[in-house]
């Protein structure tokens, strides 16, 4: 905790979780956060946006279009990749904006994807990972593995593995959850078989294991020059939020961010021109704890067998 005011203030916000997480965190915070990316910030450089046909993703795309990025889009949806190509183009007609249709949940879909890009593409900025599913009951990937495993884990791994050579010396930005903190590492059941099965409980085990995932990334994609980055976006008003937790959505509405709110971070993570420490967790632009209880840290045996796992279902990094 810093030594001043708003650091203490900050570390309040943060250890609330409803004042920190919701609109009332950047309300507050803006008064003492880093700058925004300059104008321009990212004329010239590409940028992957998952999940980039609505909510946090949009909104995402369209701060870093205003910015200046060749921004392609990925989602499940030709239809809808098209909407919200159309809807970043009304507010920024002269944007430079793509389409892409890849389950990312789907590995031989990330592949075309990747062998695709590869070919038309020489440099990436930026990859964002924010594509998400909350499944209302265990559902499995065209592989056969746990959906919201294959979606926020396997998919971002094999893509982001896939286009590392395109990425030298850019950046990987993981948009995780808040619910990570309710969660271990589930390395003995990674594919959530046991138990009675929970869309929510499925989406926080994941999202620990992406925070985990960024880190080991981090080390091993340091010789490129990636800086890797997790974070979480608070509550906002997306249907990730509204659709997938109606109850908790009626009852938060009025405290929720907004879509662009929740995207703050991810576009200043993306942008911002100062170079940043690699494989942390942040939230309102600056680094947070990856664990609130001691219980749940996870250890090196635990973080290995995550790293083996993933490997051996992706086949990336080959060695």
């Amino acid at each position: 905790m810093e030594a001043s005011p708003s650091g203490a203030l900050d570390w309040v916000l943060d250890k609330s979780v409803v004042l920190g997480y919701s609109a009332i965190g950047p309300a507050l915070r803006r008064r003492w956060w880093p700058g925004d990316p300059p104008a321009g910030a990212l004329a010239g450089r590409t940028v992957v946006v998952t999940g980039g046909s609505g909510g946090l993703g949009l909104a995402a795309a369209t701060g870093l279009a205003r910015l200046g990025a060749d921004v392609h889009l990925v989602g499940r949806s030709a239809e809808r990749l098209d909407q919200a190509r159309g809807a970043v183009l009304a507010g920024l007609p002269g944007a430079s904006v793509h389409t892409a249709v890849c389950d990312v949940s789907d590995l031989e879909a990330v592949e075309a994807f990747c062998s695709d890009l590869n070919g038309r593409v020489e440099s990436l900025h930026a990859l964002v990972h924010n594509a998400g599913v909350m499944p209302p009951r265990r559902t499995l990937s065209a592989q056969g593995h746990e959906l919201a495993l294959a979606t926020h884990v396997l998919g971002p791994h094999l893509m982001t593995f896939r286009l590392a050579d395109a990425l030298r010396g850019g950046r990987v930005v993981v948009v995780s959850s808040g619910g990570m903190y309710g969660q271990a590492l589930p390395t003995s059941d990674p594919e959530y078989t046991y138990g009675t099965y929970s869309g929510v409980t499925a989406y926080a085990r994941t999202k620990r294991m992406q925070v985990v995932l960024a880190e080991l990334w981090a080390e091993h994609l340091a010789s490129r020059g990636i800086t890797v980055a997790s974070m979480h976006p608070g509550w906002a008003d997306t249907p990730g939020v509204t659709d997938s937790l109606p109850r908790f959505a009626r009852l938060m509405r009025p405290l929720l961010r907004s879509p662009e709110s929740g995207a703050d971070t991810i576009v200043w993570l993306t942008a911002v021109p100062r170079e940043l420490p690699t494989g942390l967790f942040w939230h309102d632009r600056r680094p947070r704890p990856t664990h609130y209880l001691p219980r749940r840290l996870e250890g090196e045996a635990e973080r290995e067998a995550l790293w083996a796992w993933v490997r051996a279902q992706t086949g990336q990094p080959p060695s």
